[in-house]
């Protein structure tokens, strides 16, 4: 896991956050992460980054915590980033991996329209935070992978934003700039 400290002041203010049941200050940490993330390439960075900003977009779903299950899944939830935190102040990365992947696995074990509703955020959340990774310049097919996603995914997600869509180096060169750049190769 790359910069500890960082991830234990961001795992630190999810704690509160989650507790205030504040969805902009957990999105805001999660976008914290994304940098690292990128240039680090690290899985367990992603994770966290991908975990927090699920959480925010639960957080700020307020009809999911009315649905038969939330309370559990809250608490389990709570848990997890109380764990993780202790991992990390122990330095103990096999403890803190084990609890990320406590989180997913939270997920896979609710039932009925909770599951769905909190898979699906999870999904989406993973598309959101490979276009930022994508963004930062990695890409396309690296950033699918790193976040177990496919290609169309991503590239359907990152075409409708207009950041990405409009960037520069998002354009096709003209044909006679294209035949111009191979031949100053060749010269």
């Amino acid at each position: 896991m790359q910069e500890k400290e960082n991830i234990l002041r961001i795992f630190e203010e999810t704690k509160i956050a989650l507790k205030a049941g504040d969805s902009v200050k957990l999105k805001e940490l999660s976008n914290q992460t994304i940098h690292t993330a990128s240039i680090s390439q690290d899985a367990d960075n992603i994770a966290v980054a991908v975990a927090i900003y699920s959480l925010s977009k639960l957080t700020e779903r307020k009809k999911y915590q009315d649905v038969k299950g939330w309370d559990n899944f809250y608490k389990a939830i709570v848990s997890y980033v109380d764990n993780s935190i202790i991992a990390l102040q122990k330095q103990q990365d096999k403890k803190l991996q084990e609890n990320l992947a406590l989180i997913t696995k939270t997920i896979s074990n609710l039932s009925g329209d909770l599951k769905i509703y909190v898979q699906d955020v999870f999904r989406k959340a993973q598309i959101n935070k490979a276009s930022k990774i994508y963004e930062h310049g990695i890409s396309m097919e690296k950033t699918a992978n790193l976040l177990g996603i496919t290609l169309f995914e991503l590239a359907s997600y990152a075409g409708q934003k207009p950041e990405i869509s409009n960037a520069p180096w998002g354009k096709t060169l003209e044909v006679k700039q294209r035949i111009k750049i191979a031949e100053d190769m060749f010269k």
